[in-house]
């Protein structure tokens, strides 16, 4: 049996509820849009195997969040509103990061052929993945060893006690998300181009970390694509 959980105290309010809601809104926006940019990758190019596809995914989801956090950063060099407007970007492109994030974690799934279209798997890889080692740990020690051999992504298909194991998760993805958006979004502020610069690092900081955690959560890609 696996062993349990480590127990999470719940994470309740106005906030919790619209992190949560977002991540769910997240999900089910790009969760179609994934699996279709995926195999629009394959027609476009024929001939690459499944990791060159995967290292597509890595190089364009870190351009667009390093992208996003550098352009939010910039509105702060604006004389006069500058910081206001950026204060208020701020909580939109959090949310833009939680999409990006979303949606490559389901094209990596489509990649190495995981079938998570059950809503509860979708919101488990994409939470394992934005948490960093924390959310690899959880879900190891949820799958422990009575999902037979493959990666952590491929053994959670049938891990038990899913819903519980999600409600954890999410409480520890309610608290670190906030407290890493927040820190964040100081340097953003900065004015004279400074945030812009912030802003740009700050989210490709994050970024990597979401791509290192598909890593060690998917593991390595397939060395070739399914017959037909």
């Amino acid at each position: 049996m696996p062993d349990r959980v480590p127990a999470e105290a719940d994470v309740s309010g106005p906030a919790a509820g619209v992190v949560t809601a977002a991540l769910r809104r997240a999900i089910r926006g790009q969760a179609g849009a994934a699996r279709a940019h995926v195999r629009q990758l394959r027609r476009a190019h024929p001939d690459e195997t499944p990791a060159r596809i995967r290292e597509r995914l890595d190089a364009r989801f870190l351009s667009a969040v390093t992208a996003s956090g550098a352009a939010v950063g910039a509105t702060a060099a604006v004389p006069g509103i500058g910081t206001i407007v950026a204060f208020g970007a701020v909580g939109a492109e959090s949310l833009v990061f939680l999409e990006a994030a979303a949606f490559y974690t389901l094209s990596v799934a489509e990649v190495h052929g995981i079938d998570v279209r059950e809503g509860e798997h979708e919101e488990l890889l994409v939470m394992t993945v934005m948490l960093g080692a924390s959310g690899t740990a959880i879900l190891a020690n949820a799958v422990g060893s009575s999902g037979g051999a493959g990666s952590l992504a491929s053994r959670s298909l049938h891990v038990p006690g899913l819903k519980e194991i999600n409600r954890r998760m999410l409480s520890r993805f309610v608290r670190k998300f906030a407290v890493k958006r927040a820190g964040l979004a100081v340097g953003k502020l900065a004015p004279a181009g400074l945030g812009a610069a912030v802003g740009g690092w700050g989210n490709r900081r994050l970024g990597r970390t979401v791509v290192d955690t598909a890593d060690a959560t998917f593991g390595a890609p397939p060395t070739a694509w399914p017959t037909p």
